[in-house]
């Protein structure tokens, strides 16, 4: 039998090794170069038309190996969150109290509700992904997976519903401060500005999300052979009982709003303090002491439960810095400004719609290279911008090219920390949700062109 496309994905650990590999062979065949930079309010932003080509610095097979730890100590803000959030889940898993809360929830429901509860998940997961963050939700995500079961679901199904939208949601975003923010910024257009056309692309997307969704839970329905998380341990996530035997008692309910309130209290820092993933960890770890004391662990079950907790999600936490390290190598090399600079002056030649669409798939390419939205914002728009008025592109639509190239390809990109990690949390390996997603990464990808495409003929301006 002649095998499927999918069945030629490697391990997710093998996939980032060889693109570690691949960046290293680059450094031999793209010459080095860079581009001025200047610091503006305390960042480095790159200076249009300042290319130059510098001195190659090939890597050596040490500087390859070399990347890899170094990669690690990039990424150690998000491998922490990763491991915070999971110890937090697990003394909330000990309690019962996720489960009983979502078995009741379920219960009141009813399971003959379960695709809307489907539909009005996918929506909230992407709600938060516009309004609240990236890695911010990484604690949100258990909730999905308990829900997913609790009403005949997988955990392909929940990593669909939470990862999947909180990546769409935040990816295409109407008012992501980390690449709109920082895009119009460069541009010098009002922030937020041109909302209109980006709100109807997000809520197009976030429903099409939702519908893929259903489809696969419909499938999986009809035969839980397709599933695409057959093998993966539920322990932890499926509920225990029949639905008409869950209550949620006082301890329970202490549990959840020291939750509800720690996310709250996460939230207000993030838009008043503008905290970020540290100050968010330090929060998941004082929630574990909070939760601790309202089960009454003693010390021992407080440190076998954070070393069962932080087994579960180790493996995710080492595919974080193994993604760092990929771009690590590419730093060494001083390739990525080159890569940058070739991919801006391919479009130049190209018929106006059609380089508006290049430019979306040129930062598609751009996003394995520099994962980071405000980074690879402060790399190529200064690049992008002043080539989008040569051509005859609004400021406005390089922004929305942008957004699109960095947005849609998240789903797919395993150098992103963030996905990584949020999947490691559903027990999902890379290769399995490539299997899922990428038919709706084309589908979303194709529909996002197609708004970059329209934006030009209308002008798309301001406001």
């Amino acid at each position: 039998m002649s095998k499927k496309w999918y069945n030629y994905i490697p391990h997710p650990v093998v996939m980032l090794f060889g693109m570690l590999v691949i960046a290293v062979i680059l450094s031999y065949l793209v010459p080095a170069g860079a581009f001025d930079r200047v610091e503006i309010d305390g960042r480095e932003r790159v200076v249009a038309g300042s290319f130059k080509v510098i001195t190659s610095e090939p890597l050596t097979l040490m500087d390859m190996f070399m990347a890899i730890p170094l990669g690690f100590k990039t990424a150690i803000d998000i491998i922490f969150i990763l491991l915070a959030s999971g110890i937090m889940f697990g003394f909330m898993e000990e309690s019962g109290a996720v489960e009983n809360a979502i078995g009741t929830l379920v219960r009141k429901l009813g399971l003959k509700r379960k695709y809307l509860i489907v539909l009005i998940m996918t929506f909230v997961f992407g709600s938060l992904g516009v309004f609240v963050g990236y890695e911010n939700n990484i604690a949100m995500v258990p909730i999905a997976c308990v829900l997913s079961l609790a009403i005949g679901g997988d955990l392909m199904l929940a990593a669909g519903i939470s990862v999947g939208a909180i990546t769409v949601g935040f990816g295409l975003s109407p008012f992501n401060p980390y690449t709109i923010g920082t895009g119009q910024k460069i541009a010098e257009l009002p922030l937020f500005s041109g909302a209109w056309l980006r709100s109807i692309l997000c809520v197009s997307a976030l429903g099409l999300l939702s519908w893929y969704n259903i489809r696969y839970f419909k499938r999986i329905n009809r035969g839980s052979h397709v599933s695409l998380s057959d093998g993966i341990d539920t322990h932890g996530f499926a509920l225990s009982k029949d639905l008409d035997k869950y209550s949620i008692s006082t301890k329970d309910m202490m549990v959840v709003g020291s939750f509800i309130a720690g996310i709250l209290v996460i939230l207000y820092g993030v838009f008043t303090h503008h905290w970020f993933i540290n100050q968010i960890s330090a929060i998941f770890c004082i929630l574990v002491v909070i939760i601790g004391l309202i089960n009454r662990n003693t010390g021992e079950e407080f440190g076998k439960i954070i070393l069962k907790s932080v087994s579960m999600v180790a493996p995710g936490a080492f595919m974080v810095g193994m993604a760092t390290s990929i771009k690590v190598a590419l730093d060494m090399g001083h390739i990525s400004d080159t890569i940058a600079y070739y991919l801006s002056q391919m479009l130049i030649n190209l018929p106006l719609s059609l380089s508006a669409v290049g430019m979306a798939v040129a930062q598609t390419f751009m996003n394995f290279i520099i994962p980071s939205g405000s980074g690879q914002a402060l790399a190529t728009l200064p690049v992008m911008i002043p080539v989008g008025e040569v051509i005859g592109m609004t400021r406005q639509s390089t922004i929305l090219a942008f957004q699109i190239g960095d947005g849609v390809s998240n789903l797919i990109n395993p150098s992103l920390g963030g996905i990584v990690a949020m999947l490691a949390i559903c027990r999902i390996p890379f290769d399995r949700w490539l299997r899922f997603i990428f038919p709706l990464f084309f589908m979303i990808l194709i529909l996002s062109l197609i708004f970059v495409a329209i934006s030009v003929p209308i002008k798309y301006g301001p406001f």
